[in-house]
């Protein structure tokens, strides 16, 4: 397969994922897997796909709890059989978009965290046909047993990234 050269080329191979990129607004919920909410924090993201740089595709999660902790996840990503794909000291794993969906409003990640192959996650991801909400749902698992979900909704704020890149 010949890999995407340039962000066109990402953006022409997965249509779906070109429609996130801008920054997202969001809300996390973590629950157990008998349903009981055990975190919740908001969000930030900035997802890019930079004309320039080593990476065709950029991500960075902006994370705040209300009790004032913050925390800052960059996610640069290179293309490897067709898909983004992460191999970093987070994660490794890949997003694409779901070709099956007719609709074109599905995209679909796998990862596993670093140091630890046994614990793995599927994530879906909807966005509207407006492309200003999307939903998330992530599905932990550990050993082969359900874990852990987790549910994301974010609104777009913007569509330029870049002027958010210094805030």
């Amino acid at each position: 397969m010949n890999e995407p050269k340039t962000v066109n080329e990402l953006k022409a191979l997965h249509p779906v994922l070109a429609r996130h990129e801008g920054v997202w607004d969001g809300m996390y919920r973590y629950y157990d897997a008998e349903g009981n909410k055990v975190d919740e924090h908001k969000s930030r993201l900035l997802c890019r796909f930079p004309e320039s740089g080593d990476y065709l595709y950029h991500q960075t999660n902006y994370y705040t709890w209300d009790d004032g902790r913050t925390e800052v996840r960059d996610f640069p990503a290179d293309v490897k059989d067709g898909r983004l794909s992460w191999d970093n000291d987070f994660i490794q794993g890949w997003a694409a978009d779901m070709k099956l969906d007719t609709h074109n409003r599905t995209t679909v990640l796998n990862w596993t965290r670093t140091g630890e192959p046994d614990l793995y996650l599927y994530e879906m991801i909807q966005i509207s046909d407006c492309g200003t909400k999307r939903a998330r749902t992530w599905h932990w698992f550990k050993n082969d047993a359900l874990i852990s979900r987790t549910l994301v909704d974010e609104r777009k704020i913007s569509d330029d990234w870049a002027s958010y890149e210094t805030k």
